[in-house]
């Protein structure tokens, strides 16, 4: 019997790209909190803004409505438009 795995994505070559580099503080920065809407995930995005708040540093929240998808165009173009790093909270 023979195997064969489809890739549903359509991709022809796989996209590489070098990653950023981490910023030396985020002091001055704006930072995104992704909330993928994974049980208690929305506890750890919440923290971890509450914690950047404290120090200072402005926060945006963002939430998929749902896990098993990827966040739809406009949450992404809002992140990429509006914020400076992120934060994508998974957990379980």
């Amino acid at each position: 019997m023979t195997l064969s795995l489809m890739d549903p994505t359509g991709e022809r070559e796989t996209g590489e790209r070098a990653r950023l580099a981490r910023p030396q503080s985020l002091d001055g920065l704006t930072v995104g909190v992704l909330d993928i809407s994974k049980i208690r995930g929305d506890v750890f995005v919440e923290e971890v803004a509450k914690l950047l708040e404290g120090r200072g540093i402005a926060v945006k929240r963002y939430r998929k409505p749902t896990v098993s998808r990827t966040a739809p165009k406009a949450i992404e173009q809002a992140i990429v438009d509006e914020v400076d790093v992120v934060v994508e909270g998974l957990a379980d």
